[in-house]
C-alpha cells in the first residue's frame, strides 16, 4: 500500500473518530446545559408564584373574619378585584395596584374561592376567559387552554382570623376559601425556544468547527509519526548504502581471489588485507549502530558513577597523540588545578569526547590545531574540543547530528568514517543531560561545547 494514502487514511479514521467523540460530549454537554436551564428558570418562576402568593396570603387572612358576607369583604379589601356578576372596574389606582402587589397583570391574575370551591373574584384580566371555572384544590397546576396557550398556577388555602386564632388548627370548622395565583407560561415557552433555536443553530456551526479542528489535530498528531516513520525510511537507506558499499568491495576481492590465481604470495595478502579491512568497516559499522540503539532506548544496565573528567580527558589526549601526529597536527589539553567530577557513564563519557576528538582531527588539514579544554561555568563542567579545520556552513550545522550525514563524503570514506559518530555523541549528551553546542565558520575551524552538571556529593 501507497505510505501516503495510508497516513492520509490513518488521519481521516483518527480526524473521524476524535469528531465523533466530541460530537457525542457536546451533545451530552448541550442537552444536560439545556435541561438545566429549563428547570433553573422554571423553579425560579415557581418561586417567585410562591413569594407573591405568600405575601398576599399573609395580607389578607388577617382581614378575613368568618361571620361576614364574602362580598362585601372582598370590596373593601381589594378594591381592584372584580367579584362575580357585578360589573368590573378596570382601571386600578396606583394604591390598589400596590394592593394587589402584581404590577404585571398580562401574565398574572388571582382568583379568590370559597370554602366550597365557588369562585368569588377575580383580577381584571383577559386571562381569566380561558381558565377553568371549577377549582383545583392541588398546589400546583400546568393546564392548557382552548387556544393553545399554557398556564401554570399555585392555590393555597385562606383561613379567617377567627379559625386561625382556634387552638387546633386541623378543626372541624371549614376554611374560609382558596387564593390562587397564576401565570401566563406564552414568556417562558418563547424563552424556551429561543434556547432550542440557538442550539439548533450553534450545534451544526459547532460540529462544523469540531470536524475542522479534528482534521488539523490529526494532522497535528500524526506529523510526529510520520516524520519518525520519513526518518527510518532514510535511515534504512542510508545503512543500505553504508553496508553496501564495502559488502561489494569484499566481495569483488573474494571474487578475484577465487578467479584469478595469485602471481605471487604478496598478491594473495594484499587481497586478503583489503577483505579483512571492509570486514572491519562492516563490523564497526554495526557495532556503532547496535550502540545508538542501546543509547536510544536508554538499555544501559550499568549504574552511573563520579566520573573524573581530568583524567578523562588526560587519557583521551594521550590514546589519540600518535593519530593527530600522524596527520601533522598539533593535539593539546588545558585542564584546572581543582579535579572536577560528574554522573554519568564514564564508558559513554569516553566514547563522546573521543568521538568528538576524532572528529576533529579527521576534519582538520595538515599542520592545523585542535585543542581540548575543562573548566568550571556556573556550577557546570564544561568540555571544549576546538580545531582549525575546514568548519561547517550554517545550513549544515543542524544536520551533522543525523545519522550517516557527512560534511566531506570523500574524507570520511578515506578515513573509515560511518557516519554514525556525531549522531552518537548527541545520544549521549542527551543522556546524561548535558547540552551540546556548536560554533563554526566555513574554513576557520568548529567548536564543540558540552555542559555537564557537576558532581558536589563529597
Amino acid at each position: 500500500m501507497n505510505t501516503h494514502l495510508l497516513f492520509r487514511r490513518s488521519r481521516t479514521r483518527l480526524a473521524f473518530w476524535y469528531a465523533g467523540v466530541m460530537a457525542v460530549i457536546l451533545s451530552l454537554s448541550g442537552f444536560s446545559m439545556y435541561r438545566f436551564l429549563i428547570q433553573s428558570n422554571w423553579e425560579a418562576m415557581e418561586r417567585e408564584m410562591e413569594s407573591i402568593a405568600g405575601t398576599l396570603h399573609d395580607s389578607l387572612e388577617p382581614m378575613l373574619p368568618a361571620s361576614e358576607e364574602p362580598t362585601s369583604i372582598l370590596r373593601r379589601i381589594l378594591p381592584e378585584l372584580c367579584l362575580v356578576d357585578q360589573p368590573c372596574n378596570i382601571s386600578p389606582t396606583l394604591i390598589q395596584r400596590h394592593t394587589t402587589g402584581i404590577s404585571d397583570r398580562s401574565t398574572y391574575y388571582i382568583r379568590l374561592f370559597n370554602h366550597q370551591g365557588k369562585l368569588l373574584a377575580f383580577s381584571p384580566s383577559q386571562i381569566i376567559a380561558e381558565l377553568p371555572k371549577r377549582l383545583i384544590t392541588t398546589p400546583w397546576q400546568t393546564f392548557e387552554s382552548s387556544q393553545g396557550i399554557r398556564y401554570h398556577q399555585f392555590t393555597i388555602i385562606l383561613h379567617s382570623h377567627d379559625v386561625k386564632n382556634q387552638t387546633h388548627r386541623h378543626s372541624t370548622q371549614p376554611s374560609w376559601g382558596y387564593l390562587q395565583l397564576g401565570r401566563n407560561l406564552e414568556p417562558f415557552d418563547a424563552e424556551v425556544k429561543r434556547i432550542k433555536i440557538i442550539l439548533a443553530i450553534g450545534f451544526p456551526i459547532a460540529l462544523l468547527l469540531i470536524a475542522l479542528s479534528s482534521w488539523w489535530l490529526s494532522k497535528l498528531a500524526m506529523q510526529p509519526i510520520y516524520q519518525s516513520y520519513q526518518q527510518q525510511q532514510q535511515f534504512t537507506a542510508n545503512a543500505a548504502h553504508e553496508l553496501r558499499s564495502p559488502l561489494a568491495s569484499l566481495l569483488a576481492t573474494v571474487e578475484a581471489i577465487l578467479r584469478v590465481p595469485p602471481v605471487n604470495p604478496e598478491d594473495t595478502q594484499t587481497m586478503l588485507y583489503k577483505v579483512e579491512k571492509q570486514g572491519r568497516r562492516l563490523s564497526n559499522l554495526i557495532a556503532d549502530l547496535l550502540f545508538l540503539s542501546s543509547l536510544e532506548q536508554n538499555s544501559s544496565p550499568k549504574p552511573w558513577q563520579r566520573c573524573c573528567l581530568n583524567d578523562l580527558i588526560s587519557d583521551l589526549t594521550e590514546e589519540f597523540l600518535e593519530l593527530a601526529a600522524a596527520s601533522n597536527i598539533d593535539l593539546t589539553n588545558q585542564m584546572p588545578d581543582r579535579e572536577i567530577y560528574v554522573l554519568g557513564n564514564e564508558s559513554e563519557l569516553y566514547r563522546l569526547v573521543s568521538n568528538l576528538i576524532v572528529n576533529a582531527i579527521q576534519y582538520t588539514p595538515s599542520n592545523g590545531h585542535v585543542e581540548i579544554s575543562l573548566f568550571e561555568e556556573d556550577r557546570k563542567a564544561v568540555i571544549t574540543v576546538k580545531d582549525t579545520g575546514i568548519g561547517i556552513a550554517p545550513t549544515e550545522q543542524t544536520r551533522i547530528f543525523d545519522r550517516f550525514y557527512r560534511i566531506d563524503s570523500d574524507r570520511s570514506s578515506k578515513t573509515g568514517g560511518t557516519g554514525l559518530g556525531l549522531a552518537i555523541v548527541q545520544a549521549i549528551a542527551k543522556r546524561h543531560n548535558s547540552n551540546l553546542k556548536v560554533t563554526s565558520q566555513v574554513g576557520k575551524g568548529s567548536i564543540f561545547n558540552l555542559e555537564l552538571p557537576i558532581d558536589c556529593t563529597v
